[in-house]
């Protein structure tokens, strides 16, 4: 399930409540920023033979490599090589959920 379209209305509640409280940013991929360059290499043309990832995957870690953030995705197989390329934070729901 991707963050910007919760399918199950209470986590909708949530995720809205996190946004008005201001304890949730939104942040835009814009075309030709660093970010979107990052996003673009990930989903479209991968360096060192590595795989195609997911848009929701992509767009989480070229954010995260712009603001210092953790990546959060239970996805290891697709995104582990990222991790530990560009040396990423990263948690999974279990992390969490500790």
């Amino acid at each position: 399930m991707e963050l910007n379209h919760p399918n199950i209305k209470h986590l909708k509640t949530r995720i809205d409540k996190m946004i008005s409280t201001g304890n949730v940013i939104i942040k835009e991929i814009l075309v030709g920023s660093e970010e979107y360059e990052t996003y673009y290499q990930l989903t479209e043309k991968p360096k060192n033979n590595h795989r195609i990832i997911g848009k929701g995957e992509a767009s989480s870690i070229s954010l995260a490599l712009k603001y210092d953030g953790i990546v959060a995705s239970n996805n290891l197989s697709d995104i582990n090589v990222y991790i530990n390329e560009f040396s990423l934070k990263h948690v999974t729901t279990g992390d969490i959920l500790v």
